[in-house]
């Protein structure tokens, strides 16, 4: 189903999980590929095309090769998502890179954003081989959205919460709790879009936007959440649990 605010035309949908219900398996299927994907798959086929005809060696397998690394950058994977009270959803896949207390940005505080000074933070880094799909980290309502521009650091490092073009979001869930969270831009990324506005209700794990080519979403937790990830982990977007209410932390155990 779609939320009542989706925008045009945008795939914000919150599906069904395949495995929600009965008994039988789940069966794997190819993603699809994102709509904003598919105009720069055609191009780069296009071109592919047109190299074949013109009889070059070597052009028309390298932009095959272009063609199916732009189809998988945008896919699009369908995600089960957990439900349940007090959880905290990665909204990007990736390698949490970082877990650390920061302060919040002041886009994410004030009136209707975030309280207090400092949070912790949990960083998930997205290379250009991961989906680059976002999705919400809680169930509710966007409260918060703020775009700055700015620099295309590496999104590795850790300067690029602060100067790198970023999307600032803030989720305020039925029962109040606020997450905000941010799409930071990374190297070789050159446009934050979005799925949703300001207003707008959302289930967790639903898309909400993407980056282009290569970048980081930062994760503030709400006072009473602790981290059930590790450095170094694997996160999927919309199914890893980031962040839990009431338990402990997890602690790293060997990396092998």
């Amino acid at each position: 189903m779609e939320t009542e605010n989706s925008l045009p035309g945008d795939p914000a949908k919150t599906a069904v999980a395949p495995h929600a219900a009965g008994t039988a398996p789940v069966a794997w299927a190819w993603p699809s590929v994102h709509p904003e994907g598919l105009k720069f798959a055609g191009i780069s086929a296009a071109a592919t095309a047109v190299a074949f005809l013109a009889g070059w060696a070597l052009v028309p397998w390298l932009l095959v090769a272009l063609t199916i690394f732009i189809a998988a950058f945008f896919r699009d994977p369908v995600r089960a998502s957990p439900a349940g009270e007090g959880l905290i959803l990665s909204p990007a896949d990736g390698l949490v890179s970082q877990i650390l207390e920061a302060d919040l940005p002041r886009q994410i505080l004030g009136e209707g954003g975030m309280e207090g000074g400092t949070a912790t933070r949990i960083s998930v880094f997205m290379s250009v081989f991961d989906v680059h799909i976002n999705r919400a980290p809680v169930a509710g309502t966007v409260v918060r959205m703020a775009y700055v521009p700015g620099a295309f650091l590496n999104a590795d490092l850790d300067k690029a919460s602060e100067e790198n073009e970023r999307q600032y979001f803030v989720i305020e869930s039925a029962d109040g709790t606020k997450v905000g969270f941010t799409q930071i831009a990374g190297l070789i990324a050159r446009r934050i879009i979005g799925f949703t506005r300001e207003g707008s209700m959302v289930a967790a794990g639903q898309r909400v936007g993407l980056i282009r080519f290569g970048s980081r979403v930062d994760v503030y937790l709400p006072a009473g959440y602790t981290p059930q990830v590790v450095k170094g982990q694997r996160a999927i977007a919309g199914e890893t649990v980031l962040a839990a209410k009431g338990r402990e932390a997890v602690a790293a155990g060997a990396v092998q």
